[in-house]
């Protein structure tokens, strides 16, 4: 499975844009988009383009599938992490918020006020990932999604504590590849910018 963040928008690294609708891929976020589909073009075989149904990575995941001749499949559980009240705050504020060390640093244990908990994010995002590697096995599949929700599922893949998944970085429109098979996840390439592959064959 490939998971990719999405590019860049003009809120990217400013606010905390959660689910709310409208906002797009900046100029270089879309440039973003058609190298990354370039670069996934250039695979053997890819069976399916899944794509979480907020804009940004919508239209991130449209030339990839579009590049790969396929059809644009939305998934709902790739979805972005609802952060509920704090959704579009600017992120200066919400980091002096006294909540913001619990989220940094014991995270199983926070919720957003009127939305969803961080865990149960990861169990929807890996939920997501296990119906869709069920639905292509031995295929590859990319998936775009989110930061966090990406996150979220390598630390997963890797059996860390969802308290630690803070110290996982993955860069806009970077990816990640995980191998599932009959034994444990592989994490092949994590928050990858290199179009060489080599990963790929290890």
């Amino acid at each position: 499975m490939l998971l990719v963040r999405h590019g860049l928008t003009a809120k990217t690294g400013i606010i905390l844009p959660g689910r709310a609708p409208g906002l797009h891929l900046s100029d270089q976020g879309r440039r973003q988009a058609d190298a990354l589909a370039q670069r996934l073009a250039k695979l053997p075989k890819v069976a399916a383009v899944y794509t979480s149904p907020i804009d940004r990575a919508r239209e991130t995941a449209a030339p990839i599938a579009k590049a790969c001749r396929l059809a644009l499949r939305v998934e709902q559980g790739l979805n972005e992490c609802d952060p509920g009240e704090w959704t579009g705050l600017p992120l200066k504020k919400v980091r002096q918020k006294p909540e913001w060390r619990l989220v940094r640093h014991h995270p199983s244990a926070f919720r957003f006020p009127g939305g969803e908990s961080l865990v149960e994010m990861q169990t929807r995002i890996t939920e997501a990932v296990t119906r869709l590697i069920n639905r292509h096995p031995g295929e590859t599949i990319v998936a775009v999604s989110h930061a966090d929700p990406i996150k979220a599922v390598v630390a997963q893949a890797l059996g860390l504590h969802l308290d630690l998944f803070q110290r996982i970085v993955i860069g806009p429109a970077s990816v990640t590849a995980i191998a599932y098979g009959s034994d444990a996840p592989l994490a092949l390439t994590v928050n990858s910018l290199d179009s060489s592959f080599a990963w790929m064959k290890r």
